[in-house]
């Protein structure tokens, strides 16, 4: 026979099942418990203790809960794990029969943080959606932190490759998909599958002009039938289902389109670190971690963006360069600018929370702090506006919304709205006669017993309280029939009689009223103060971004003057002609004492494929990297560390870099390297630059050379192509090339010899190298002396062999056997039948070997 469950357990169980996909925190107390599975979960995750409670006769259940002061901290350690957690409150001042009213008032997914210390301040956190058809491609994201709400449409013969590329470049805390599409470089992305019907499309787009109250989505640049309203319509279901109170801010939806800016693949930004280092995942070391100097969050996070897409327009680079150039001439602004963005919060999260209704009384004082400081920085700008700012930029001073502020918000309000003193004294005349009442009439009861014992006589009168009767006068025993006659008994003690009066009980009223009216009038005040504040949330959030343009500008002045970088002048035509060039991190991590040497990149007139060879660890890397690099940094519109540059736009950059094994995916590294070299074939144009390093060195010596010297042809000859290309390589066989191809150059590594001892110059200079200086290499890495002594005596013989053999100038050498061919060695390996032999035996086999060849190379 099934008991009854206890009703918390109904309750519990009536709203888990609307929510089975999350995990439940379920408010009771001053805790968040969690049921069931949820609770083993928890458990699990979170390190908690787990128990249980009893929820029918005879049946206990398994529990776990978290102190609700400290939910942050578990809420950010499952929500990295990629849980989702839906937030059961407590609702209504009192139980019915016995029970709290509870319902979920969020539901927190890592796309739809809000919470500060969830947040991280220097990234966006962005929801993004993308639904695909055919060959086109939707994509929408947003932030509801700061108002951002963007679409795009992308069409594509490679829909995995290019949908990747702009995930990565956005790198979303969460991503929507259709139930069905399936993202083959997910890594450790979070994905949140999303029924069919939430990308219908006359479902979407009726929201979105629901949400933005228009008839038509014309009016920004989005047609009726456009595949990207399906992906923008499923963000909005899922926020009105998540988080309905953030979508106030999304005010606006803007259209823009890959083709605006610099298109890097995922392994290009992966190769090029630009926001964070190939080993350690660190943005230390990275190019956003030396271009970084922005002291504000709004601006942290638009040197990311600006980063992630260099502009390939060369009247908005010019823009840019222009307002870095006047801010570097004018380095005392610059300097009183940068002081005055350090005592900035963050503006566009602060305005977020109160449109979101999720603000506390510190976030409008830090709001206000920072509109206080506005009207010095625009006072500052003044001369050189027009130079810094495009016109859909402008600091606006605000100047209502610190009115309100000052006049409504404390000095120094309490931190959260459970306690008093938010609304400033003269805001509210109904707060202050509340304030007026309470203070008299605590002063009138303070002073009632003095004033009792005078008028009565009683000596031993006294005025107290308890939390059972209240206030109360009391009077000894034997003096208690001098009581007055408008004095009503309360209570008989043995030595004591207790009294009230009616005039005591109103002014107890007020007293011990006065604390809840006063928390009541607060927070309503509070909340209409949001309210007012949120109709400026446009201007408020316009001003945000152009103070973060600001920062990003101020910082790339910045950098350029401390570093003695200079203005590249960007042109339409095919050039890239750098003088002096130099690796921005690179330079920033050397050693104390050392000092970069920077090279030229200057391609001649005619100049398609440039071909570097040398030695490892020569600098060939940090050379190729370096000119894609300044390449970016120049369309970034920032200045570049260089003596003189001179760069035609490109609209991609591709990197075959590295061999990275991705076994996880079924892939070898010559297959990763194979599918990267057709992805730049396909997808490079004459505007792209091409930095391609050691094509072929995963395969045989023969497949190798013959693939590296065929994507160098390809790229030569091909009308569509001819891209400028650096290529570096160990074939030496591939520097005949500049004989038949008239585009291609011939560079080399500079290397000296002092006394038998190999210098790596780390200077480009023209020419091919004759020698690779390996056993070198393998030297000053550490190999023991007894295999560097071994591989010269082997490199000098084969040297002598192939010298005396005979040699096909046009056959690429094949690669070097282990053996010589009439290795005695290798004649027995290859009559052992391994087939037919037992283990034993092979044993055997291998000992015979040890003592015959040792004993005979010991001779």
């Amino acid at each position: 026979m099934n008991e009854e469950p206890t009703p918390i357990r109904q309750q519990y169980l009536e709203i888990k099942k609307n929510y089975p996909d999350t995990i439940l925190f379920f408010r009771l107390g001053d805790f968040y418990e969690t049921f069931d599975e949820d609770a083993r979960t928890a458990s699990r995750e979170l390190d908690l203790v787990l128990t249980s409670r009893n929820v029918a006769k005879g049946i206990r259940v398994p529990m776990a809960g978290i102190p609700y002061h400290a939910v942050e901290n578990y809420l950010s350690r499952l929500i990295e794990k990629g849980y989702h957690v839906a937030i059961c409150e407590q609702t209504g001042e009192q139980p019915s029969k016995g029970l709290f009213n509870r319902e979920v008032v969020r539901i927190v997914t890592p796309g739809t943080l809000i919470e500060p210390g969830l947040l991280k301040n220097d990234t966006n956190n962005y929801l993004f959606a993308a639904f695909v058809e055919g060959e086109k491609i939707g994509i929408s994201y947003a932030d509801i932190t700061t108002g951002e709400f963007a679409v795009t449409q992308i069409q594509s013969t490679n829909i995995q490759s290019d949908l990747f590329a702009e995930i990565v470049r956005l790198h979303p805390a969460e991503i929507l998909l259709p139930e069905h599409f399936e993202l083959e470089e997910n890594g450790t992305l979070h994905i949140t599958r999303q029924p069919n019907s939430a990308f219908e499309p006359i479902r979407c787009f009726d929201l979105l002009k629901e949400h933005f109250q228009v008839t038509t989505l014309d009016g920004f640049g989005i047609p009726e039938n456009s595949i990207e309203i399906r992906a923008a319509g499923c963000i909005l279901q899922y926020l009105q289902k998540n988080q309905p109170s953030s979508l106030k801010l999304l005010n606006a939806i803007s259209v823009y389109s890959i083709n605006e800016f610099m298109v890097l693949d995922s392994s290009t930004r992966r190769n090029l670190e630009l926001v964070e280092t190939l080993r350690s995942y660190d943005t230390r070391g990275s190019l956003l971690g030396i271009m970084d100097f922005t002291v504000t969050p709004m601006g942290k996070r638009l040197m990311r963006q600006w980063v992630s897409k260099p502009l390939i327009n060369k009247k908005a680079i010019q823009k840019r360069q222009d307002a870095i150039e006047i801010l570097i001439k004018n380095g005392m602004t610059r300097a009183e600018l940068r002081q005055q963005l350090k005592e900035l919060n963050d503006i566009e999260r602060l305005i977020n929370r109160i449109s979101s209704n999720m603000a506390q009384p510190r976030d409008l004082t830090a709001l206000r702090s920072s509109l206080q400081i506005l009207p010095e920085i625009i006072r500052l700008i003044e001369p050189i506006q027009s130079v810094l700012f495009s016109p859909e930029y402008r600091i606006l001073p605000l100047n209502e919304v610190l009115a309100i502020l000052q006049t409504a918000i404390a000095e120094d309000p309490p931190a959260t709205l459970m306690n008093t003193g938010i609304i400033r004294k003269g805001y509210s005349s109904e707060l202050d006669q509340v304030h007026y009442e309470s203070s008299h009439a605590r002063e009138w009861m303070a002073n009632l017993e003095n004033v009792e014992k005078e008028r009565t006589g009683i000596k031993t009168l006294k005025v107290s309280f308890n939390k059972v009767f209240g206030y109360y006068i009391e009077i000894s025993r034997g003096n208690a029939d001098q009581a007055p006659p408008e004095y009503i008994r309360k209570q008989t003690l043995v030595n004591a009689e207790r009294f009230i009066t009616p005039e005591m009980k109103e002014y107890e009223t007020l007293v011990l009223n006065a604390e809840d009216r006063i928390h009541e009038i607060e927070n309503r005040l509070f909340f209409q103060i949001c309210s007012e504040i949120n109709q400026f949330s446009a201007e408020i959030l316009l001003t945000a971004r152009s103070l973060a343009v600001l920062d990003v500008l101020l910082s790339m002045a910045e950098i350029a003057a401390v570093n003695g970088y200079v203005r590249p002048e960007i042109s339409e035509d095919q050039i890239i002609d750098i003088v002096g060039g130099r690796h921005p991190v690179v330079e920033q991590t050397l050693e104390k004492g050392k000092s970069f040497i920077p090279n030229d990149i200057r391609f001649e007139n005619g100049e398609i494929i440039r071909i570097v060879t040398g030695p490892n660890m020569s600098g060939k890397s940090t050379f190729l990297r370096q000119a894609a690099i300044i390449v970016l940094m120049s369309q970034m519109g920032s200045f570049v560390p260089a003596e003189k540059a001179r760069i035609g736009l490109v609209d991609r950059i591709f990197t075959r870099i590295g061999a990275q094994d991705e076994i996880h995916a079924g892939l070898s590294t010559f297959m990763v390297e194979m599918v990267e070299t057709a992805n730049i074939l396909h997808n490079a144009t004459s505007k792209s630059l091409l930095i391609l390093d050691e094509i072929g060195r995963g395969t045989s010596t023969y497949d190798g050379l013959s693939i590296a010297w065929a994507v160098i042809e390809y790229i030569h000859n091909a009308p569509r192509l001819r891209a400028r290309t650096i290529f570096a390589t160990h074939f030496h066989e591939l520097t005949k090339l500049s004989e038949s191809l008239p585009g291609i150059r011939n560079y080399n590594v500079a290397v000296t010899e002092q006394g038998g001892e190999v210098i790596f110059l780390h200077k480009i200079v023209p020419g091919a190298a004759d020698r690779s200086y390996g056993i070198h290499v393998g030297q000053i890495a550490g190999l023991p002396k007894p295999v560097i002594s071994r591989a010269n005596e082997i490199l000098t013989k084969l040297e002598t062999e192939s010298k005396n053999g005979s040699k096909n100038e046009n056959i690429p050498i094949s690669q070097l056997a282990l053996f010589p061919e009439t290795n005695p060695l290798l004649e027995s390996l290859q009559k052992l039948d391994i087939n037919s032999i037992s283990p034993i035996e092979a044993i055997n086999i291998l000992y015979e070997w040890k003592k015959r060849f040792l004993k005979s190379e010991n001779k």
